[in-house]
């Protein structure tokens, strides 16, 4: 039987605010009230530092990163240093793991297949690259990361996501070492991808949906196409 999780658009929001939100939502989770969600959000330029991350792989001074508007945030989602900005789609799912699958690599797994079929559906071919997280696509400097994934679970709950660059400025990634890794990022703009970021919204919802069996639930009227 499929399960239900509900889609929350929270729009422009600060990495704290969404951060708060996504609490919220999992501390009922684990107590097993509640209902999943699939939360989406675009965030003001930020860096985050993930519970693996090394501050050496934030290239630029506090003062510089001020300078540009950047905030700077230590999160404790897996993995290294990542920016988050003006054109990404991230996505926050608040799942119960408990429910699906009580494993992590599979969760991790499903998300990166739900990204692939998206970008699919958009002419890009994406794939993984073993031991290195997150979703890439050939492009003439090599294979380069077109999503980021950092996730946390707690009590089989999660929380954090994904981040998939649309139409991002690519220029803030050099401020960084993304991920902890020395290769290149792509934006779907960039490789010749003009989208509706509401469009691809409703494809990674619909894909999700389908990867981890649940009965998608539009909160936002513009998503009601979202449903499976």
């Amino acid at each position: 039987m499929t399960r239900p999780c509900i889609i929350r658009d929270l729009g422009r929001m600060s990495y704290a605010e969404a951060l708060s939100i996504q609490e919220e939502i999992a501390d009922e989770r684990k107590l097993g009230q509640g209902t999943d969600h699939l939360l989406f959000v675009e965030h003001p330029h930020v860096v985050t530092i993930g519970r693996n991350g090394r501050e050496s792989n934030v290239l630029a001074p506090p003062e510089l990163l001020r300078a540009k508007g950047i905030e700077l945030y230590e999160s404790n989602r897996g993995g290294d240093v990542t920016y988050h900005g003006p054109g990404q789609i991230v996505a926050y799912p608040i799942v119960d793991l408990r429910e699906w699958k009580r494993d992590v690599g599979a969760f991790v797994r499903a998300i990166e297949q739900t990204l692939i079929d998206t970008l699919e559906e958009f002419g890009v071919l994406a794939t993984r690259i073993p031991k290195l997280t997150g979703v890439w696509t050939d492009t003439d400097a090599g294979p380069a990361k077109v999503a980021a994934i950092g996730v946390h679970l707690s009590r089989w709950v999660s929380t954090h996501g994904w981040a998939l660059n649309v139409t991002t400025d690519l220029r803030y990634f050099d401020y960084i070492v993304p991920c902890g890794l020395k290769k290149p990022v792509t934006s779907m703009e960039r490789l010749g991808v003009q989208a509706d970021p509401e469009d691809v919204k409703r494809v990674l919802a619909r894909h999700f949906g389908h990867c981890f069996d649940f009965e998608m639930r539009a909160q936002m009227p513009e998503l009601t196409g979202a449903t499976k």
